[in-house]
């Protein structure tokens, strides 16, 4: 009689597969000058699950990951992942996807990559502190949930940097 398999069995890694879409990504800037869509964001919340000791989400929630006995300030948090690639020959001032406020999070954690795709530093901010940013700005796109990546690291806390797992 035959084994029954209860599990759905997979040649392939998710950590292999994510390490493989990083250079895809890279090597596709690097010839064609242009970004893949989505990859970014993708590896954003792989990264801040992976670093950050964060559990996944079903994919049809307003947030991507809960934040686990493990995972320090962000225990029991709903966290938002937002993810940003900065490009070392970029003069623009990167952007971080629109805030929804009206949706339900208690915290958000912006990934930064570098030009191969890489996380390098991870920042964290709650609720609150994002809500009272957006009062007190006057820019009408503060107030629609939209934040440069400068911006968000100034009111938020670093969560993780590449530097601090080097020495581990």
């Amino acid at each position: 009689m035959a084994a029954v398999k209860t599990e759905q069995s997979t040649p392939y890694s998710v950590d292999v597969l994510m390490e493989q879409a990083r250079v895809l990504a890279a090597n596709y800037r690097k010839t064609t000058g242009k970004t893949l869509a989505g990859v970014s964001g993708e590896l954003a919340v792989y990264d801040a699950i992976r670093l950050l000791n964060l559990k996944p989400v079903d994919a049809h929630l307003s947030y991507e990951a809960i934040g686990t006995e493990y995972a320090g300030d962000l225990e029991n948090d709903k966290i938002q992942v937002k993810g940003r690639t900065i490009f070392s020959d970029s003069k623009a001032s990167p952007r971080i996807g629109q805030i929804k406020t009206s949706e339900e999070w208690d915290s958000i954690v912006l990934v930064l990559l570098n030009d191969e795709y890489t996380p390098f530093e991870i920042y964290e901010v709650d609720r609150e502190t994002i809500e009272e940013n957006a009062q007190k700005s006057s820019s009408n796109r503060s107030k629609r949930g939209a934040m440069t990546v400068a911006r968000f690291k100034k009111i938020a806390t670093l969560a993780w940097c590449s530097d601090w797992a080097a020495n581990d």
